[in-house]
């Protein structure tokens, strides 16, 4: 019977294979352990996971990379379980921006081979997506012929919880139910949870399968998993540049680079972050909304970074009908225009240090897990500079503008020669409309 370890192991092997940081043979030869400290909250809490290297010590027997293959090729799971698996993260993506500090997670309840119920976690402090998933499955009826989760197959891309935090711990509730199979995407590297769920469930009889479409599954909560292993939101770069790599005209004009299939795009990417940011300059020049345009879709907070608070009165960003707004500046910076957005509806904010990297600790402690930054060259030259970006996301228009002094996506830094130049990893690409979305991740310095 595979152990809680190994389950761990494998499902983080897949993830770190996804980030593609370390070589086949350091992810065989590494296994993760769980700091031993259990704290009461629901899927919130953020140690970090540290890395061990001695395996034998835990009692595990790794494959070689060898034995092991490429993970691109090993599929876990029958074409039923992989195809169930896709449809939980379909439903976990109905609550997308709306579940943090908690994941996107969806259930499904399958008996002879028919879908009998299912569910989704909607939001922070509401039941987990078993619990819903279990309920529709008939779980609580009147009668027991009623509850169809008995003897059944539960799918769910993220481990079940094991701890009381704001809700009941989700292992209990499927053991209750009388399921006979649990089939997991991946472990949850909250140390909170971290194989313990997996564990109570198989103490308990339920057979389980962890790692079916493991990779879809990291892919879908990388925002959540940044937060629990960083203590820090996942910070995304997002702009849009000609072939010749301007932002706008020399005159500032920007309207528009891309198309309106890449603008509707990035309305979707805005909807799944909980804050999107950008600086004095760009609430000026621009004049933007920062809302997703879709009615009915989540609207994340929007942030504006300002030291001196010299922004126009008729911004946007100062309805709050629509979508919040917070307002970053420094200790007595012009008061008078403090009150002004504060009657608004704006949040304000002084923080002793207005930086990049004190505006994700911030947002962290909100319980946030993805920032979208959508700011201009100096702005995003600074937040990159002190690691506030993990993720780039660059909208290429097939335009040419041309202009010495036309603005850029990222003013100096400090680079002098090519081989300083941050190299993207995992870098994907497709076309949107007429333009092409590059995606790429910065290669992240060892702490």
């Amino acid at each position: 019977m595979p152990t809680p370890h190994a389950d761990y192991l494998y499902s983080m092997l897949v993830y770190q294979k996804w980030q593609a940081i370390e070589t086949k043979a350091a992810l065989a030869c590494k296994m993760l352990t769980l700091p031993p400290k259990i704290m009461d909250n629901s899927r919130e809490t953020y140690p970090v996971v540290s890395l061990a290297n001695d395996t034998q010590e835990n009692g595990l027997i790794l494959p070689s990379p060898v034995e092991s293959n490429s993970l691109d090729q090993q599929k876990l799971g029958s074409d039923f379980d992989r195809a169930m698996m896709q449809r939980c993260l379909t439903l976990a993506r109905r609550a997308l921006g709306r579940t943090s500090p908690n994941p996107l997670v969806g259930a499904v309840v399958v008996k002879n081979g028919e879908i009998v119920g299912e569910g989704f976690h909607p939001r922070a402090g509401e039941p987990h997506a078993e619990v819903f998933a279990l309920k529709a499955a008939g779980v609580g009826a009147s009668s027991i012929e009623e509850n169809r989760a008995r003897g059944s197959t539960v799918y769910v891309n993220l481990e079940p919880c094991n701890h009381h935090g704001r809700t009941p711990p989700c292992s209990e509730a499927l053991i209750a139910a009388g399921v006979a199979k649990v089939v997991v995407g991946i472990v949850d590297p909250n140390p909170l949870v971290g194989g313990r769920g997996i564990a109570r469930l198989r103490a308990a009889g339920v057979e389980v399968v962890v790692g079916v479409e493991a990779e879809a599954c990291y892919q879908i909560n990388e925002a959540f998993i940044h937060r629990i292993l960083h203590k820090r939101p996942l910070g995304i770069f997002k702009y849009a540049m000609t072939l010749d790599g301007k932002i706008a005209t020399t005159s500032g004009h920007s309207a528009w680079v891309t198309n309106q299939d890449a603008r509707s795009e990035v309305h979707q990417i805005r909807a799944g972050c909980d804050a999107i940011i950008v600086g004095g300059n760009t609430v000026r020049k621009d004049n933007p909304y920062l809302t997703t345009h879709q009615v009915g879709t989540h609207n994340p907070l929007r942030v504006v970074m300002s030291r001196q608070l010299n922004l126009p009165e008729d911004a946007h960003l100062w309805d709050t009908r629509e979508a919040p707004t917070l307002v970053l500046t420094e200790p007595g910076s012009s008061p008078d225009f403090q009150n002004f957005l504060r009657q608004q509806g704006v949040e304000v904010i002084e923080l002793a240090s207005l930086t990049p990297e004190s505006v994700m600790t911030h947002l962290y402690d909100r319980g946030f897990c993805s920032v979208l930054w959508e700011c201009g060259g100096t702005l995003a030259a600074c937040a990159i500079a002190q690691g506030a970006v993990q993720k780039v996301l660059a909208f290429i228009a097939p335009k040419i503008i041309g202009g010495s002094h036309a603005p850029t996506p990222v003013d100096d830094l400090g680079f002098t020669v090519m081989t300083e130049a941050l190299t993207l990893e995992r870098v994907r690409w497709r076309v949107v409309g007429s333009d092409c979305l590059v995606e790429g991740y910065l290669p992240q310095k060892n702490s």
